[in-house]
């Protein structure tokens, strides 16, 4: 895998032309979807190489499976964890495959490739020209050159692996470290170093930032502890406030809304609640009803939420398309375990 994507990457531009026939004999398709739309990760099996991309028109209910394989000739490799759009370009970070690709959003085609990192899990954006990528195994944080799409710097996380997600206010990025840890990282971008941590739950699993400039973090607690949701104030690093939850509903899959400053997350059933709440919401917004919920979304422009349901992580998955009042809308169904979502706003 890894030999094939450097001659990939030595042969960009006839890639961009033609298929990479050491990938199979699957032939290409054209795509021209601009505009908006949604693209959803799906993980796939762990070491079963079957990640797949899936991207949905929610003005014509169309959805478009498999885009990444059928537009470039070659599977998407081993678990997608995640994506994320910026200055006109699809960034997809492959996990265990140890790659993320960059495409062109409207065409899905491969126009470039970030390696030499070990098993990457988010990439955020700093400036124009870099970028951060945190890593599962690797206890440093990667510095990309988005020009070059190279790794020109690491910042050493002091021996904190499973970095997560990542958001950022003013010259600090938050980080959450999650397996077997129970800190969030704090990242000075003018140093490129590492500043400070907070301590909260044991694994905070993600992360989000309100409109009130708050800091949130879900933890899975373990014996003795509850799981939790937890407010930090971003200038000061303190906890302001510690919502717990049963033991057997740790709450995950933190996703905020910004056009209704209401932080939404999953815990069996998916919840939602203001982001200056003083108390956990009594009722869920969408009840558990025998399914797998796994991955959520809320569209930035609409408020539409997004629900992913993994069935039995073997067979192609579901997801559901909600108004913001809860009302159903869509049900399409997409590959193996959809996880994450990424909203295409043009």
């Amino acid at each position: 895998m890894k030999r094939c994507l450097r001659n990939i990457m030595l042969a960009l531009p006839a890639l961009v032309a033609g298929a990479c026939m050491e990938y199979g004999p699957q032939s290409e398709e054209r795509f021209d979807l601009p505009g908006r739309g949604v693209f959803i990760t799906c993980e796939g099996n762990f070491m079963w190489d079957n990640a797949s991309l899936s991207y949905y028109d929610p003005a014509t209910g169309a959805v478009e499976n498999n885009v990444f394989l059928r537009a470039n000739g070659m599977k998407l490799g081993d678990v997608a964890q995640s994506m994320v759009l910026h200055d006109g370009k699809g960034y997809v970070v492959v996990n265990n495959s140890g790659v993320i690709y960059v495409i062109d959003p409207a065409t899905f085609r491969i126009t470039g490739l970030i390696e030499e990192v070990v098993s990457p899990r988010y990439i955020h954006f700093v400036d124009e020209k870099t970028a951060y990528v945190t890593d599962l195994y690797d206890p440093r944080i990667s510095v990309v050159d988005t020009r070059t799409n190279r790794i020109r710097a690491r910042i050493d996380t002091d021996g904190h692996k499973s970095t997560e997600q990542m958001v950022q206010t003013g010259d600090r990025v938050f980080v959450n470290c999650w397996s077997y840890d129970d800190k969030i990282l704090v990242i000075d971008t003018r140093t490129e170093s590492l500043a400070g941590s907070i301590t909260v739950g044991w694994q905070p699993n993600s992360l989000a930032l309100d409109a009130n400039g708050k800091l949130w973090a879900a933890t899975d607690g373990r014996d003795g502890e509850a799981p939790a949701l937890w407010r930090i104030n971003p200038a000061t690093l303190e906890i302001e406030k510690k919502f717990e939850l049963p033991p057997d509903t740790p709450p995950s899959r933190l996703t905020f809304d910004a056009r209704n400053n209401r932080i939404y997350f999953i815990a069996r059933d998916v919840w939602r609640m203001p982001a200056d709440a003083e108390s956990l919401p009594a009722e869920p917004f969408l009840p558990y009803a025998g399914t797998l919920y796994y991955g959520l979304g809320v569209d930035p422009d609409t408020a539409e939420v997004y629900v992913a349901d993994a069935i039995d992580y073997v067979q192609h998955a579901a997801v559901y398309r909600f108004s913001p009042d809860g009302e159903p809308l869509d049900t399409l169904r997409v590959g193996i375990i959809p996880g994450s979502f990424c909203f295409k706003r043009q």
